[in-house]
Formats: structure tokens, sequence, C-alpha cells
């Protein structure tokens, strides 16, 4: 007898959204697998600062509404950190106003406020959000994709038409690879450069643009270590660290928390962000008849957005 592939899926991809948009469809029943060159520990976003606030991505009214609903998943998460890698911590956001940011967040974050000039030296935003430990979560994600039936398979995707042959439904969630195996020319590396240090005893998180500098700084506090950055060097490919560069990153962080010069360096990390002038959240009916669905260009806030777009995504799939 054959089997009924109706319900077969390859999400293609096994960063932080494709493993949540294959949880989604798992747990909804279908059959899915995730193809991946890499294993989630290697994507970018294990290297991801991970502070859930919808930062660089279009368009912004709908990235809003996939943020608030990934908001909804991760405060529940933050009740089971350790196993999760999900806390709600509190921090300042250098440079945002409250006047600006609209209905959106008011009404989903109550305690968002001005921060106070003990708290930032400058105009800011206290907020309480999740900041999520990426290396954990994405081992948790895996997990309980296992758990709901899926399989992981290492191995390399040359091309679309190769997952298109193995299954009726395909989500393609490769992220910056999304350039080559679309091909996508809009998808675009935007480097970004971490220092990872021992936390001289921050409890908050801390993020200031300069924007005359064209500079983000920020500092995240994770159990083990305090994350350092960063930059955002677009068209830039290179996944070595500058040690020019991590010097500078740490000199901006010092002047903001002045422990964090005599901090011991523990490492370097180096991501490249999957840019894109909009997200690519769609479908495609193929000309043999399976279902092709886009979900990739996150920028900076895959993230802040993976469980809203993986609704949506597979809503796409099987709608």
């Amino acid at each position: 007898m054959t089997r009924d592939r109706s319900g077969d899926v390859i999400v293609v991809g096994s960063g932080v959204i494709g493993l949540t948009t294959a949880v989604v469809l798992a747990e909804s029943g279908r059959r899915v697998r995730v193809w991946t060159r890499e294993p989630a520990e290697g994507t970018t976003s294990a290297v991801a600062g991970a502070l859930w606030w919808p930062y660089s991505v279009e368009p912004l009214e709908l990235a809003r509404a996939w943020a608030l609903e990934s908001l909804s998943v991760y405060e529940e998460l933050a009740a089971r950190s350790d196993e999760t890698g999900v806390r709600m911590v509190e921090g300042v956001l250098g440079g945002a106003r409250l006047d600006e940011q609209g209905p959106w967040a008011a009404a989903r974050l109550p305690g968002l406020r001005a921060s106070t000039p003990e708290e930032y030296a400058g105009t800011g935003l206290w907020a309480r959000l999740p900041l999520i430990d990426m290396p954990v979560q994405l081992r948790w994600l895996r997990e309980r994709f296992l758990r709901a039936g899926g399989t992981v398979e290492g191995r390399a995707v040359p091309d679309l038409a190769e997952a298109e042959a193995a299954a009726p439904v395909i989500v393609n969630c490769a992220g910056l690879g999304a350039r080559e195996l679309v091909p996508d020319p809009a998808v675009r590396p935007v480097r970004g450069q971490l220092v990872i240090v021992e936390n001289p005893g921050l409890r908050s998180w801390l993020v200031s643009t300069d924007s005359v500098a064209g500079t983000t700084t920020y500092l995240f506090p994770q159990p083990d270590r305090l994350v350092l950055g960063g930059t955002s060097d677009e068209d830039q490919w290179s996944l070595t660290p500058d040690p020019e560069v991590a010097a500078r990153i740490v000199e901006r962080c010092a002047r903001f928390r002045p422990a964090v010069a005599r901090a011991r360096v523990l490492g370097h990390r180096v991501g490249l962000r999957p840019s894109r002038p909009t997200v690519r959240l769609e479908r495609e009916v193929r000309d043999g008849g399976g279902v092709l669905v886009h979900n990739y260009g996150h920028g900076g806030a895959g993230v802040t957005v993976a469980w809203g777009c993986a609704r949506v995504a597979a809503g796409l799939a099987f709608g």
C-alpha cells in the first residue's frame, strides 16, 4: 500500500526560524523533516544576542504583530528558564522614546516607561523583555520538535527541486542561504561581531544606538557570561573575529558599565544576519502542484518574530 504523503513537509534550515516553524507544523500533526547543512549550534541564530524587540525588520506593522505573538510564547517559556533559555529581564533601550512607540507596545508592555538618569544618561526607555540564551533555546526547540515526531537530517540542499521531489510541501527557512537557494539577491549579509566576557555582576541589559556614529552598543547578561556588542556591517561575509573591532566593542560597553573594562574575555563570536528589505513570508504553488512557503529575511529580528512567523507559515503551507 502506498503511504499518503499529503501531510509530509520538509523545512529547509535549522536556525530559530526553521526550528520554530518545524515545531508548529509537527505539533499540528504533520510529518516533518528538517533538512539542514549545519546543526542548530552552527547557525547564525546560535550567535544572536537575542533580546526580544522588533529590531531592523520590515514591514514594521506586520513585524510588530508577529513579535507580540512571539512575546506571549516567550512569557510562558520564561517560567522554565533553565530548560528553555528564556528569562524576563529588565533593561534600557537607550535613545528610544516612549511617545515614539505608539499603542502597539504600551498596550502589551504595561511597565514600559522613560528611563531615569540613574538607569541611563540620556533619553531611554525602560522595559522588562525576554532575553534568550540561544544555545539553550535552540537545543530545547530541537528536542521539542523531536518529541513531536519530527526528524532532523544533516544534508546540504543544493536546490529546491531536490526537496520538492521528496515532499509535497516545502518551507524555505534557509536564512542567508536563500540568496543562492531561491535564488534571491535581495538577501544580504549584515555581519555582527560579539565579545563574550565574564559577567562582573550586571543583572540588567542595555542597548544604546548612536545615530551619528552609526553604531549600536549592547550588553546582555546571560546566566554564565556577558555578551557585548556589536556591529552591523552590511555585505560583509567574513566569519573571522577582528581583534581591533573587539577592542572597540569592549571600550564602548565600558563607557556605560566601567566594570566591563576589567572583565576577562571568554571568547569572540561572529554571525551573518540574513537581511532583506522585507521579510519574505509567502506561498507559491509550483508547476508540479507542490507547495513552497518562504519564511526568511528576518535580519536581526529572527528570535523576536519567530513564533508569529512560524504560525503564519504553517497556515500558508496547509491553508
